[in-house]
């Protein structure tokens, strides 16, 4: 073999080996963040270059700063800043064993100094999405009406400890925030859990409304006062940060809200006021705030209650017969 042809083997021999490399971590990752909380990656490829999105516990789905190869390990930047404009620079290096992850955050601060000690987390990859089911042959069970319009029966907070804004009203379970020192208002979720489902509730947004109603604890689907507001992915009846509502269907501040929510095979609709503003699309991944990362784990209705004053009545869930 002459050298022109030996130094092609060898480019080729390397090119092959990014490539494989590059497979090992391209995809969607579940992840175990510090603390124990939720957090997502997907990685993809183009061109021989790497780029990715994350979510790290609470907020939404984000570019990263970088990513790149380094040996056997993928290394992805964050950058953050704060309210007062410092800057933290975050760095995350993930290791692959077949479908796992383990991974190693350290921060440092805009003059180079680390900050804190370095964290380890988990993670594994996300199964490929299934085919987009027919939900016109769904089988549905009974329905289940979640609020009794009397009191809280059957459902508790999310944290125990945390200040309790919800209550029963003249049958309508109001959340009621005080913004003061010290006070930490909680999440409100069923006993019960549950897996594939029809959610029907009505919901009523007060002034500045955030709230958001989480299926099986998983998946965000927001609740805002966004009436007259462009779409977007944070705006009412979207996959908070995830999937933008396809029109408009708000209705004016204080009026009753109807939505028709289904969820299957991690792909979700949401009708809003009679129109349909997602239409069966597939869901990537948790969003933020989730109490897992794990998709394939029943779990609980709740409902989005730290943030701001909501109200909702009529909430009627139908779980999917396998």
């Amino acid at each position: 073999m002459n050298r022109i042809h030996a130094l092609g083997a060898l480019l080729a021999l390397s090119f092959t080996g990014l490539s494989q490399a590059e497979s090992v971590f391209t995809g969607r990752w579940a992840l175990t963040i510090p603390g124990g909380g939720a957090g997502w990656l997907g990685v993809e490829e183009k061109d021989g270059a790497l780029s990715s999105s994350i979510l790290w516990g609470g907020g939404s789905v984000v570019p990263t700063a970088s990513t790149r190869l380094e040996g056997d390990s993928l290394i992805v930047t964050r950058v953050n800043k704060n309210k007062e404009g410092k800057v933290t620079t975050e760095t995350l290096t993930f290791k692959a064993n077949g479908d796992a992850l383990s991974g190693i955050t350290a921060k440092k601060n805009a003059e180079g100094k680390e900050i804190g000690k370095p964290a380890e987390f988990t993670g594994k990859r996300i199964p490929p999405l299934p085919p987009r089911p027919d939900l016109s042959k769904v089988k549905f069970g009974e329905p289940i009406q979640l609020l009794n319009g009397k009191d809280l029966t059957g459902w508790r907070l999310l944290k125990e400890g945390a200040d309790n804004g919800w209550s029963v009203v003249d049958g309508v379970l109001q959340n009621r925030v005080v913004k003061e020192k010290d006070k930490h208002f909680g999440n409100l979720r069923t006993d019960a859990e549950f897996e594939d489902f029809n959610l029907k509730p009505e919901v009523r947004t007060q002034e500045g409304s955030n709230s958001g109603i989480y299926l099986r604890g998983i998946y965000e689907v927001q609740i805002m006062e966004s009436y007259g507001k462009p779409l977007d992915s944070h705006h009412m009846g979207a996959l908070y940060s995830r999937i933008t509502p396809s029109v408009a269907a708000e209705k004016p501040i204080g009026e009753w809200q109807t939505l028709d929510i289904t969820l299957v095979d991690r792909h979700l609709t949401v009708i809003l006021n009679g129109k349909t503003i997602i239409d069966n699309q597939p869901v990537l991944g948790c969003t933020g705030g989730a109490m897992t990362s794990d998709e394939f784990k029943p779990g609980p209705i709740y409902l989005q209650g730290d943030h701001t004053n909501v109200d909702y009545r009529n909430m009627v869930l139908t779980p999917v017969v396998k």
